[in-house]
């Protein structure tokens, strides 16, 4: 996991609507949902703000401010998580064997090409905290993960159709404060939507170092 005593080597990319930030050896904290999991209008209203956001760092050729970090979290905790954890949508995950094919995929290269130290599978979205090994990289992980659970569901529920929504969100943990906050997070995302005993859920022990 990335020292806070690194460079401060962090790489702003574009995804399909959203930036992303990235810096070597470093851990994430990763929302990824259904296709079907948000109206069109609370995703725009959402990246309108984000943009709007990163426009003013980059047109004064900065990083984002700590308060400006800040808000975009908090952003995408009131108008998307909210709304993930309200059940909006067919809600696919909540049948276990979606459920399990998301899980086995998550175990599959854990501890070869990234460490996962938490999941959580919800009824139309999914969380990880990860951190990626060598030249295995964040978008080659989401990207690897989503096909194949996607056509696998998909076979394993009769469907067809487009499973996961192209861009995932993403937050580059910089802290031990932030690993902990990302830790929590992840483990009271069932109960914070009102799933009882929820078993599709693992936090690991490890402490950021």
């Amino acid at each position: 996991m990335a020292n806070l005593n690194d460079p401060p080597d962090i790489i702003m990319r574009h995804g399909a609507y959203l930036p992303h930030w990235t810096r070597e050896r470093a851990t994430y904290a990763v929302t990824f949902r259904l296709a079907d999991s948000l109206p069109q209008n609370v995703l725009t209203e959402w990246i309108q703000e984000r943009e709007e956001i990163v426009a003013v760092a980059a047109k004064q050729g900065r990083l984002l401010s700590v308060s400006e970090e800040l808000r975009l979290r908090t952003l995408h905790s009131e108008k998307v998580e909210a709304y993930l954890d309200a059940g909006h949508g067919a809600c696919h995950l909540r049948d276990p064997r979606a459920a399990e094919i998301v899980l086995d995929e998550f175990r599959h290269f854990d501890g070869t090409r990234y460490r996962l130290h938490a999941w959580c599978v919800m009824p139309n979205h999914a969380h990880a905290v990860v951190e990626p090994f060598g030249p295995y990289t964040l978008p080659a992980i989401l990207h690897s993960w989503k096909s194949y659970t996607a056509k696998a569901v998909n076979r394993a529920l009769s469907r067809t159709g487009a499973f996961w929504q192209p861009e995932y969100y993403d937050h580059l943990i910089r802290n031990e404060e932030e690993f902990d906050h990302a830790l929590r997070y992840v483990a009271d995302n069932p109960a914070k939507a009102g799933l009882t005993d929820w078993p599709w859920v693992f936090v690991t022990r490890a402490t950021y170092r």
